[in-house]
């Protein structure tokens, strides 16, 4: 029995190498993959009951590990879709028939069809969409995850809601008559200053609101504002429809706005402007208008994309104008070296690599996201060549026991010769 456990115990240390040579084999091949994770090999022994004077040779066998948890190095590039995690998570993307993967993988590129977001072996990325309301996430599964999708951000107008108005109005100008304020749109109207400011109705059009100013007594002040497109060509006034609001402004001896902050603006066709005004002053000095800002943009094709640190997915539009579009989640198991690795260097949760979470970068234990970065895969060549070095010489060690025992077992056939 001796003699057939020693060819028993040779093939299976063969095997065992062969297992080896193959991981190595796997993680040089790999050595240049995005997000790739080393494979190892881990033998442990059989041994079989032995008497006292006698010894039954047992055998090896393997295991395969992944260092998944290990961080490969990054590198950085001028794409930014290409992404990375520095610290632990997933990416979580799909197959073409919807099976979602885990992986970390970033290299992503927009598709040409769809306008997705996919990665050098075609899954794509998915997350959350911001615009329906989803930001939130789920954090045990994969509900209300979308394609990342760039071309639905193309030609988007954005209305304008709020602004900063802000300028000295001159203490020592002369008040202006009740009858002839331009709240009253007559054609005499008179004021003491007026400036203009650009906002946005739903469409992305340009509105032209004028502001004028009056002063109607010491420390008093009445603003009025029109759509300037209802304005008579040359004079203004009269205007072809009401002023879309009248306020009155309040000032204390020291001249500051002792009144309402904000002046609320329905814009025509759009929405209201709540533009801050609490920085207005009264002071001996002349108009001086300082600060006049207005959100919103007209409608803009996409011009490039930027991803932040939160996952926030941004389109930046040729008019200079960003708006959030998609969150990019991060998935983590308890255990990411027990994760099932299958092709395409993504992975799939098992009971071995616990429950899944979903979150955000930086938040709950999960690592940052980093745009214009790829993590190269963590394998180390000179460590494998010698591994390989190592593994040869223990698979021709192993050949060289199934061939004594080989031997041995014709030496015993012949005796009976």
């Amino acid at each position: 029995m001796s003699l057939y456990g020693l060819l028993r115990t040779g093939v299976a240390g063969m095997n065992a190498q062969s297992t080896k040579l193959s991981t190595i084999g796997d993680n040089v091949a790999n050595a240049d993959t995005t997000g790739y994770k080393r494979a190892s090999t881990e033998f442990s022994s059989l041994v079989l009951a032995n008497g006292k004077n006698s010894y039954n040779s047992g055998s090896v066998t393997t295991s395969v590990r992944y260092a998944v948890t290990e961080q490969g190095a990054m590198t950085y590039t001028t794409s930014s879709t290409d992404l990375a995690i520095q610290g632990d998570g997933f990416f979580v993307v799909t197959d073409p028939n919807g099976q979602p993967f885990l992986t970390r993988a970033g290299s992503f590129t927009r598709d040409g069809d769809t306008g997705n977001l996919v990665n050098a072996a075609g899954f794509t990325l998915m997350g959350y969409d911001i615009s329906q309301g989803a930001a939130a996430g789920t954090l045990n599964g994969y509900a209300n995850l979308v394609p990342i999708d760039v071309s639905a951000m193309n030609m988007q107008a954005s209305p304008s809601t709020s602004g900063i108005f802000t300028a000295n109005l001159p203490a020592d100008a002369a008040a202006v008559g009740a009858a002839v304020l331009p709240s009253t749109n007559s054609a005499l109207a008179s004021y003491t200053a007026k400036s203009s400011l650009v906002v946005y109705d739903d469409l992305g059009s340009e509105v032209v609101l004028d502001i004028y100013f009056s002063k109607m007594a010491s420390g008093d002040w009445e603003a009025a504002v029109y759509n300037q497109a209802d304005g008579s060509p040359g004079t203004s006034f009269s205007y072809l429809a009401a002023p879309l609001l009248t306020q009155t402004l309040a000032f204390d001896a020291s001249g500051n706005l002792t009144s309402a902050g904000t002046m609320d603006i329905p814009v025509p066709n759009g929405q209201t402007v709540s533009l801050d005004i609490s920085k207005m002053t009264q002071l001996a000095t002349d108009y001086t208008p300082l600060t006049a800002t207005v959100d919103g943009s007209t409608a803009s094709l996409v011009s490039d994309i930027e991803i932040g640190q939160d996952g926030i997915v941004q389109a930046v539009y040729e008019n200079g104008s960003k708006a959030n579009a998609f969150r990019i989640p991060i998935a983590d198991v308890p255990s990411p070296d027990k994760l099932k690795p299958l092709a395409g260097n993504v992975y799939q949760t098992t009971l071995d690599s616990g429950d899944l979470t979903v979150g955000f970068p930086t938040e709950g234990g999960m690592g940052s996201l980093i745009s214009g970065a790829l993590e190269q895969s963590n394998v180390d060549l000179a460590t494998e060549f010698t591994e390989m070095i190592v593994a040869q010489r223990s698979y021709t060690g192993n050949s060289k026991v199934f061939q004594t025992g080989s031997e041995l077992l014709d030496t015993l056939m012949n005796l009976k010769r």
